[in-house]
């Protein structure tokens, strides 16, 4: 039963970190959950695990698809490379699955560090609509 409601408590924590999170923080979230399935791929694969593999695989490319989805396509400049990474990366995911080998995982999972890197130092803005909204109060009589 302990266990229970310490799963129930942390997937609220992670609803509420989720829903409060700027949109940087969201693509950092997801870049570590894509890592983090792909490291645990590697080690089914080296522990001979197919089925857990598999599962991993599929999740990285799982959220991939959602990164692939979220791009804007009015910031082509970024957005279509980023696109085609994302679409090279799911590529390299399958075969790694398909021919149980690890170099398309250990590329994935560079790329996709590299990536976090970036977004880390990204620095959002507030958005307009935030700006137009905040007006100064004064406190002086």
């Amino acid at each position: 039963m302990g266990y229970s409601n310490t799963a129930s408590n942390f997937n609220r924590y992670l609803e509420t970190d989720v829903l409060s999170a700027d949109p940087v923080k969201l693509v950092c979230m997801l870049y570590r959950g894509a890592i983090e399935a792909t490291v645990m791929a590697r080690r089914h694969l080296k522990a001979g695990e197919i089925r857990e593999r598999s599962r991993q695989i599929l999740r990285a490319a799982a959220i991939l698809r959602e990164l692939s989805r979220s791009l804007d396509p009015q910031y082509e400049e970024i957005s279509h490379p980023l696109r085609d990474l994302y679409a090279y990366m799911q590529t390299q995911l399958l075969t790694a699955n398909s021919r149980q080998i690890d170099p398309p995982l250990a590329e994935v999972e560079q790329l996709l560090s590299t990536l976090l890197d970036g977004w880390k130092t990204a620095t959002p803005s507030a958005p307009p609509i935030a700006q137009e909204m905040y007006q100064p109060v004064s406190c002086t009589y």
